[in-house]
């Protein structure tokens, strides 16, 4: 990265703060800070000249913030001679319309670039900014949904709602409505169809789930909700603006007790809840993190709304407790996923929430990558997400998920139908949970009643793997209790996995910085063809929920389902 692309991070991205807050009549005192940098930025001739943008340069991102600012707070625009508006013109608007860029989101980005100077009066390009707005339509999939990218590539995480399509749709509807009603009506409405889905992206802890690309990004997760007050949308029953702007506080307020997302010198690091390099991208720079300012979109939303009169509600009494996301096609969590910090081993894989599989010994592990397969089907009118993929060219996978019943609320299943053609070692794992003991912070201790905190079997580090105490049977399983309690059976009577506690790497995970995994494995011989039928617990902290209460459903897992019963003997 060369030096003027981190310093063009820097100056942009809370650039999306400041302009919401300029943009709601606020003030700030550093904002000329701003507007030279701004001036500076796009000057060739200065010595902090961000460079000319290139084909499919990072750059082109860190114009939307710009073209934002400019449409919404007068005082940049206003502030600049005429020569250097001639600089913004030529660095914003020239250079990126004749750039190639990904088929992504990222198009969104030229139409915000040419918005803003069209705002002013400055030159731009109605042509482009048409054509981009067509091709980015293209991604609809329906219900509200938009995938980001085209056909044949998957990919609806939070860059489809909060950290660019929806929101920036939302936003286009507020800013070019009056000259642009059909295009800001329909983008409305995809975000009153979305809105019912993405309200179950958030817990009572005001947490958001922790998937997808970039989630450094951290707080920007819920930029969506206050982009709706901001493009006056009207709410889709259930929802009330009380119940948006609770989500909104809640979230915020989680954040501010995630200490250690700061650095230092008080910025934000790159991580999630911690500073974590593994989890880092090749264009992050300490200005990546600053994306999470989308998320003050309601700053800019005026004082009479009633996003600002309501008093904050909640609103899980009002929305079913699982549904299944038709476009997605995810089932989520509310525990963090993990990243492998390395490639030996399952402490260095740290397969969360993942079945891995190992042809040497289990040295190298091998997890899903791309699947042939996937899709939400029935079951005995139930959705189950299922999905077949293939490790090796002779191991065939075929993975089903089954959500949580109001009858074993904090249990789901993950089942496996696995052909081998060759020898495979297998694990299975939950959640990942903090592995900590509150004594003395070391690693959790065997479970203790009376502290409600420890695991079972005995956790036994990363040697001597074959020590009698770090295991149990499969139908006993394995569980970790500190923040909260995650664990795992082997519900299937066929064969005979065991259970232990994996001792994840240091910072695998995103919010807990030492982890252990609660994992079933198994050693399938070649030619055999197995079911695994995995029980996953889980019973996040929160508000009201007693320590001795973690544990209350781990004695009752959930039966093996009549259908699926009536698959395996089939």
């Amino acid at each position: 990265m060369t030096p003027s692309r981190p310093l063009i991070l820097r100056i942009c991205r809370p650039l999306w703060g400041l302009a919401c807050l300029l943009a709601g009549g606020g003030e700030y005192h550093g904002t000329e800070w701003w507007v030279e940098g701004l001036k500076s930025g796009t000057d060739p001739e200065n010595p902090e000249y961000w460079g000319y943008p290139r084909d499919n340069d990072q750059r082109m991102v860190e114009m939307c913030p710009l073209g934002f600012a400019l449409a919404v707070a007068p005082v940049f625009w206003d502030s600049m001679s005429e020569k250097e508006r001639e600089n913004v013109e030529t660095w914003l608007g020239n250079s990126i319309n004749e750039k190639n860029m990904p088929n992504t989101n990222w198009l969104w980005f030229r139409v915000f670039a040419n918005l803003g100077l069209k705002k002013n009066g400055g030159k731009f390009s109605q042509e482009r900014l048409d054509s981009d707005i067509e091709h980015l339509n293209t991604f609809y999939r329906g219900d509200g949904w938009s995938n980001d990218g085209p056909e044949g590539i998957h990919q609806m995480d939070y860059y489809s709602s909060s950290f660019a399509i929806h929101f920036l749709q939302l936003l286009y509807a507020k800013l070019a409505g009056e000259e642009d009603p059909e295009r800001a009506a329909e983008f409305k409405h995809r975000a009153q169809q979305v809105a019912l889905d993405l309200v179950h992206y958030y817990d009572e802890e005001g947490r958001s789930i922790p998937f997808g690309r970039s989630v450094g990004y951290r707080f920007a997760m819920v930029s969506f909700w206050g982009a709706l007050a901001y493009a006056d949308v009207e709410l889709p029953a259930p929802l009330t603006w009380g119940m948006v702007k609770g989500i909104v506080m809640r979230h915020l307020r989680w954040w501010q007790t995630q200490h250690a997302m700061w650095n230092s010198s008080g910025v934000l690091s790159i991580g999630y809840s911690y500073p974590n390099m593994y989890m880092a991208e090749n264009y992050n720079s300490p200005g990546s993190p600053y994306w999470a300012c989308l998320a003050f979109i309601c700053l800019a939303v005026p004082p009479e709304h009633p996003f600002w009169t309501s008093e904050e509600e909640d609103h899980w009494s009002q929305i079913p407790k699982t549904k299944a996301l038709k476009h997605p096609g995810h089932i989520m969590s509310a525990y963090a996923y993990s990243v492998p910090p390395g490639l030996f081993t399952l402490e260095q894989y740290a397969l969360a929430s993942q079945l891995g599989l190992s042809d040497d010994g289990g040295e190298y592990w091998k997890t899903r990558r791309l699947s042939e397969y996937s899709g939400l089907e029935e079951r005995d009118g139930n959705p189950v997400l299922v999905s077949i993929w293939k490790p090796f060219p002779d191991v065939t996978v075929k993975t089903t998920l089954v959500p949580p019943t109001e009858t074993a609320p904090n249990w789901h299943l993950r089942i496996h139908r696995i052909e081998a053609g060759r020898e495979v070692m297998t694990a299975d794992g939950a959640f990942a949970i903090c592995n900590e003991n509150s004594k003395d912070g070391r690693y959790l201790d065997l479970y203790d009643a009376e502290l409600y905190e420890g695991t079972s079997p005995k956790i036994i580090g990363n040697y001597d793997l074959n020590t009698p105490a770090g295991w149990a049977t499969g139908k006993d399983g394995a569980f970790a209790v500190s923040k909260g309690a995650v664990g795992i059976k082997a519900l299937e009577d066929s064969i005979e996995r065991s259970a232990n506690l994996v001792n994840a790497d240091p910072n695998s995970n995103l919010v807990e910085n030492r982890t252990t995994i609660p994992t079933l494995q198994h050693t399938i011989k070649s030619g055999e063809s197995v079911w695994y039928v995995s029980a996953i617990y889980a019973k996040p902290p929160g508000e009201g929920v007693p320590r001795s209460a973690y544990l209350e459903g781990w004695n009752s897992p959930p039966e093996i389902p009549a259908w699926l019963k009536a698959e395996i003997s089939s």
